[in-house]
């Protein structure tokens, strides 16, 4: 059943099915994460009510000053804010070293009053600083952005509620819920593999049960494999590279790409638009997401949520060994 999160009149145009073809309903993630960001203010009332001087912490370490990452920096904490949960941004300079890095992560990962910790990427660095290593050291209770080598293993096993899920898979995942479409039995096409989107995605997808195929650079006759998609999820950061008529009748389309393509209507000189071209697969496709307003939101409601949900293990936890 659709939720009133995905919203947008039934049209009929012409097409085929004898004539009738139903244009795509816009799944709307403004309107999602709004619902999940309430949701969560509750839950983050309901722990300060029952704890005393409890609040749920997050951590936010930033290596540099990118304007990009202070801009996507900006919107978490004011998310933070908006739930009542407290967050803090830790800028370290542009100078900063590994060890100083790691150290700073070795500090965070040893403060019981804070539940989750994300590293800002890219790491804005005049020093060569190993990434990898870098979001491994968090620890796996507190990486609420779930980049982590152990959380990735958990969630590739499929030990879904003993891990911490990569935020805009994590969205994403909501965002399909939302359409009241059942993902058990149907054939999801995810493009993209990167270790942020595509590869926890075919987990996701998989672990609910769906038959996942995971496109790439090197994948051959794109189209047709995409036309076979139920279930259609693109993070391949090339503007606009799905054509509508390459979306199968009625499927549930997922655009997780930002890009920016001129446009001289605009002040600005350009304008957002996804990885699939929108206007084209709006009529072919049963649900989509926009862009901007679709995953987007959902990316930091997400992040919202499992920063919450470490702080109710963490009381758990200490519920248990008294």
């Amino acid at each position: 059943m659709l939720t009133m999160a995905a919203f947008s009149v039934r049209l009929v145009a012409s097409g085929c099915y004898g004539g009738r073809r139903t244009i795509a309903t816009i799944i709307s993630g403004n309107e999602t994460s709004k619902l999940v960001r309430e949701r969560l203010k509750k839950e983050v009332e309901e722990m300060k009510n029952q704890f005393s001087g409890f609040r749920p912490s997050l951590v936010v370490l930033q290596v540099g000053d990118r304007d990009d990452s202070n801009l996507y920096i900006s919107t978490k904490l004011k998310a933070a804010a908006e739930i009542g949960m407290d967050a803090k941004h830790v800028r370290l300079p542009n100078t900063a070293t590994q060890d100083e890095v790691l150290h700073s992560i070795m500090s965070v990962n040893e403060n019981l009053s804070v539940h989750g910790l994300i590293v800002q990427l890219p790491l804005d660095s005049v020093d060569c600083i190993d990434t990898e290593r870098v979001t491994n050291a968090v620890s796996p209770e507190k990486d609420v952005d779930g980049l982590s080598c152990i959380n990735a293993g958990k969630l590739s096993r499929g030990d879904l509620k003993d891990c911490f899920i990569p935020c805009t898979p994590n969205g994403c995942m909501e965002l399909i819920r939302q359409t009241g479409v059942s993902v058990a039995g149907k054939h999801a096409v995810v493009i993209g593999r990167s270790k942020i989107v595509g590869a926890p995605m075919h987990d996701l997808l998989l672990w609910n049960h769906a038959t996942v195929t995971t496109c790439h650079s090197k994948t051959a006759d794109l189209p047709a494999q995409v036309g076979r998609a139920d279930i259609l999820v693109v993070g391949a950061g090339r503007a606009e590279m799905v054509r509508g008529d390459w979306v199968k009748e009625g499927s549930v389309v997922i655009d997780c790409g930002i890009n920016y393509v001129p446009d001289e209507t605009k002040v600005s000189g350009k304008r957002v638009v996804g990885d699939v071209h929108y206007a084209s697969a709006y009529q072919r496709a049963a649900y989509i997401t926009p862009v901007p307003g679709g995953v987007g939101p959902m990316t930091v409601a997400m992040l919202m949520q499992n920063t919450v949900q470490s702080a109710q293990r963490f009381l758990l936890k200490n519920q248990l060994r008294r």
